[in-house]
């Protein structure tokens, strides 16, 4: 059964979508699109608090995220629930990732870039990888998962994917009007803002997005490397 979306977002872990496409992703809702976020791993390690266990840790941040989406307009959430760090690049995390495409049918997919170097958290090279490979050329082919086709599930081709964290930025989002929008999303994660680094952390993504629109004709930007696919 299919539930069109305009948009699937797909992000390693909650909070990386904030950080890298929010002000995009309320632009888009402000102007009527319909966003569908989903969300690979539960989040179960990314804390410096020793009082948490894992399972609180992942209770949280998926609460944290739930708020973080209705801020944004986001339709609806799904969770993976991979462990954090545990992302790999198989066939079946490939074969998950084509059903929801092909479920929600999106025109645009959203994701973390697979080819920053160096510095760069495993999850977000593994997902962006899986998330390339299943736009091209998995869903979009019949003869790939026939089971799927059984289902209803029939190809789709994605026109558009658009990476964030990217180094090779060759597209950069007007997010002018709708900065606080992603700052207050960005403070629904209360559990990983506290481990942030930065005594003005809104001082801090305001100046970064003001220098990634530098030469547009707007104020504020957040970066994408966008791929058109072929039709």
């Amino acid at each position: 059964m299919t539930q069109q979306a305009d948009v699937l977002v797909l992000s390693a872990h909650p909070d990386d979508a904030e950080f890298g496409a929010a002000g995009t992703v309320a632009r888009w809702t402000e102007e009527g699109k319909t966003v569908v976020y989903v969300i690979c791993t539960n989040g179960d390690k990314g804390t410096s608090d020793r009082t948490l266990t894992p399972d609180q840790l992942s209770e949280i941040r998926q609460e944290e995220q739930k708020a973080a989406a209705a801020v944004l307009g986001v339709q609806a959430v799904v969770f993976l629930d991979y462990p954090d760090q545990g992302l790999e690049d198989t066939p079946k995390l490939r074969k998950r990732v084509v059903r929801l495409i092909r479920t929600y049918r999106p025109r645009v997919l959203v994701t973390s870039d697979p080819y920053r170097r160096y510095l760069w958290h495993r999850d977000h090279r593994i997902i962006g990888q899986v998330a390339m490979d299943a736009v091209f050329p998995y869903a979009r082919d019949h003869l790939a998962y026939p089971d799927l086709l059984a289902q209803g599930l029939e190809p789709h081709k994605v026109k558009e994917i658009w990476f964030w964290g990217a180094e090779d930025i060759n597209y950069r989002s007007d997010i002018s009007a709708t900065f606080n929008r992603k700052i207050e999303a960005l403070r629904c994660h209360a559990s990983q803002i506290r481990e942030f680094k930065r005594s003005d952390p809104v001082s801090w993504l305001r100046d970064r997005c003001r220098e990634m629109a530098q030469e547009e004709p707007f104020e504020l930007a957040e970066g994408f490397h966008k791929v058109e696919l072929p039709e």
